[in-house]
């Protein structure tokens, strides 16, 4: 049986277990508590690319993933930026609308 992981940022991963080409089963998994980076949000402002947001908020380069989630569950999430904006990004890693900030620090 194959396992395809997807994530659901923060708080689980959806787990799609296939055998051959076909669904099997989904799982839902529990993770930890991402990592609270800070108790504001990074207003930056983005040129158009891909970026990849942080969501363990392990990362030295937050709001955005350096490869330190390694060995956790966590993934980064990958976003696109289609024109030059500012942005606010979460980094208390509490947001239900991940990678941008929704006031959920106001609360910790």
């Amino acid at each position: 049986m194959n396992d395809l992981w997807r994530t659901t940022i923060g708080r689980c991963l959806l787990v799609d277990r296939y055998v051959g080409n076909d669904l099997f089963e989904k799982e839902e998994v529990m993770m930890t508590t991402a990592e609270i980076a800070s108790k504001e949000p990074a207003v930056l402002t983005l040129e158009p690319d891909t970026y990849y947001w942080c969501s363990c908020g392990k990362s030295k380069n937050q709001p955005f993933c350096d490869g330190s989630h390694e060995g956790t569950s966590f993934v980064p999430m990958a976003f696109e930026i289609t024109e030059t904006k500012q942005v606010a990004l979460c980094q208390c890693k509490r947001s239900a609308n991940p990678p941008y900030c929704d006031g959920s620090h106001k609360d910790l």
